[in-house]
């Protein structure tokens, strides 16, 4: 993609107006600042008007500025060092509302994932998860929290599940090597992404797993090898990775696989309140005269 775009710019250079030769020099030069910056700004930025820069995308192939800035964003996700981050975050989110800031950017983040993520792909993962014979989990990284979120719930539904411990990619081999055409990867990688989900995502679709692939965009490297692709849409918040986005997409694949599964999670809960009462699991909340 980044080759595409800044090929495609340098190819094009020459036709370019003056005005245009300025945006397509500061994008080459700047574009990790450029990514994050708005048709107005750009132009006040290099001298030219906002019209300009938004004749520029047009130029260039894309049907407006939003779009080309969406090309140069996805040509980072994988780029930036979380201190290139918190730089190009700074900008955004200075003397502004942090709490609504952020908030606001997660309930887009939402929004944006209703959108893009496929039902057909959301339902075949669903079916295939209920009917595997082996479930693998692999997350690394902040990804990891997720993985393990989503392993915690399937064990109460599944006997069959194992969250893969990534602290070697020796051990990772090792405990996906019986992986097989009759089980299930489930990979959560969002950028920067893993090398060792990327190889076990690989590795399972190699010996003829079904592979769910939940990422940010169908460009993520595990998503070429998935036979169903979960989108999520991902967007870094200073040096924090927001995890509201792919959350909410787990949130709905347990709750899918909750309902199609509705008998056997009834009793699976009837037995493990015994379990908790019994060794005393939670703190009893007593009444008002207890």
């Amino acid at each position: 993609m980044e080759q595409d775009l800044l090929s495609s710019i340098n190819e094009m250079y020459p036709k370019f107006s003056k005005g245009q030769r300025l945006i397509a020099s500061y994008i080459m030069d700047h574009f990790d600042k450029a990514a994050f910056m708005t048709a107005s700004r750009l132009g006040a930025t290099v001298g030219v008007s906002e019209s300009t820069v938004v004749r520029f995308a047009s130029e260039i192939g894309y049907e407006g500025y939003p779009e080309l800035q969406k090309a140069l964003q996805e040509m980072l996700r994988n780029k930036l060092t979380t201190v290139q981050r918190m730089d190009v975050t700074t900008g955004q989110l200075e003397n502004t509302n942090i709490l609504e800031k952020v908030l606001n950017r997660d309930i887009e983040k939402i929004r944006n994932t209703l959108e893009k993520t496929s039902t057909t792909d959301f339902n075949g993962a669903v079916d295939a998860i209920c009917s595997a014979k082996s479930i693998y989990i692999i997350g690394v990284r902040s990804s990891a929290a997720l993985a393990q979120f989503l392993s915690y719930y399937f064990h109460h539904i599944f006997s069959n599940v194992h969250l893969i411990n990534t602290t070697s990619r020796s051990e990772m081999f090792e405990q996906i090597m019986h992986i097989g055409p009759e089980d299930v990867l489930i990979g959560i990688s969002f950028p920067r992404y893993s090398k060792r989900t990327v190889q076990a995502s690989h590795y399972a679709h190699s010996n003829s797993a079904k592979v769910i692939a939940i990422t940010d965009s169908d460009r993520s490297p595990i998503a070429g090898v998935s036979d169903y692709l979960l989108l999520a849409w991902g967007d870094m918040i200073s040096f924090v990775d927001s995890l509201v986005a792919p959350l909410s997409l787990i949130n709905a694949l347990l709750v899918a696989i909750g309902l199609k599964k509705r008998d056997e999670i009834a009793q699976t809960y009837d037995r493990l309140e015994e379990i908790w009462d019994k060794y005393e699991v939670y703190e009893k909340r007593e009444g008002p005269n207890g």
